[in-house]
């Protein structure tokens, strides 16, 4: 079932019309294989606002799933209360449980990963240490993807603990147990283009992917964040603030708010941003969450150990 690359570039290129169509096949055809028992995966986020509408569209009845990780920017929340049909879920742990118990999200969920291993050498994991310094696997064969990069090598001396067990407490696991309490399957807001992983995956299962350990579908695989942004903006739905309006720029549509929201105090890749970058907009905008992160939860020891300092002047605004 492999997609070729160019049948992936040939998808991407469809214009939004077409895009909107063929979501809404492999919706149907998601509901039909699961016999109606599905649901929409709802973050509160643009994508999943899209997805949203358009699966309603088809099946008005379908729920929305809201799974609450405590991290989420206040207008989010407001956002997803505003929406019908939308049940709300917890995670058994919080944040704060999960970096006193694991460790901090930082770098990525692979060198966070590898530098949790490293931090908590056993015999059992002594393989998997050497993978990841070496790139080499037990069998002497070269896996280089696995190597932890000699710029990140000292943060396994750091002076607390790194982890990338956050997304499995705060989404994956809450999620599953979900699956498991109602057996209906997900359908979500993400897009191949977001990441090469997210791509790789496309390209093996399209859009419903039946035969995945955890069965998904991604009724937008296929959108970029153009697509998104032009489908809500010709629509004129409803979707959270803290984006702010849609304008055309340079023959291309953006946000004057924030440009995607995830989780609001996690690390992965803020060492890529540049000034300001999310956290600097954060003490701007929701100066009480700031001050909870850096203070509270010990942000700002592990953004200074990592190199990312606070941006002190406001002049940038």
């Amino acid at each position: 079932n492999n997609m070729e690359f160019w049948q992936f570039e040939q998808r991407i290129n469809l214009s939004l019309k077409a895009k909107i169509a063929l979501s809404k096949t492999r919706i149907k055809e998601w509901y039909n294989h699961y016999d109606s028992r599905v649901y929409v995966s709802f973050s509160g986020g643009m994508d999943s606002t899209v997805l949203l509408n358009i699966v309603r569209q088809v099946y008005p009845e379908i729920p929305a799933v809201f799974f609450d990780t405590g991290m989420e920017y206040p207008e989010i929340k407001a956002h997803v209360k505003g929406t019908e049909n939308v049940t709300i879920i917890r995670p058994k742990k919080i944040f704060s449980q999960v970096i006193k118990e694991y460790g901090y999200p930082i770098i990525s969920k692979q060198t966070a990963h590898s530098l949790s291993i490293h931090q908590n050498p056993t015999e059992e994991n002594k393989a998997s240490r050497n993978l990841h310094l070496t790139g080499y696997t037990r069998s002497g064969q070269y896996a280089p993807n696995f190597k932890l990069a000699e710029k990140w090598r000292y943060l396994k001396d750091a002076p607390f603990k790194i982890s990338d067990r956050c997304c499995h407490w705060l989404k994956k696991e809450p999620a599953r147990r979900y699956i498991k309490e109602t057996e209906r399957y997900p359908m979500l807001g993400t897009q191949a283009t977001e990441s090469r992983i997210r791509k790789d995956v496309y390209l093996k299962t399209g859009c419903n992917a039946y035969d995945l350990k955890h069965p998904r579908s991604t009724p937008l695989g296929f959108w970029t964040n153009q697509n998104t942004l032009e489908y809500l903006k010709k629509m004129g739905i409803p979707y959270a603030s803290i984006y702010g309006d849609i304008i055309e720029k340079r023959g291309k549509l953006e946000t004057t708010g924030e440009g995607g929201t995830g989780c609001m105090f996690c690390m992965f890749g803020v060492h890529l941003e540049k000034h300001p970058n999310r956290f600097d907009r954060l003490k701007k905008s929701h100066p009480k969450h700031y001050d909870y992160c850096m203070k509270k939860l010990g942000l700002q020891k592990v953004l200074d150990y990592i190199g990312v300092y606070q941006y002190e002047s406001l002049e940038i605004y």
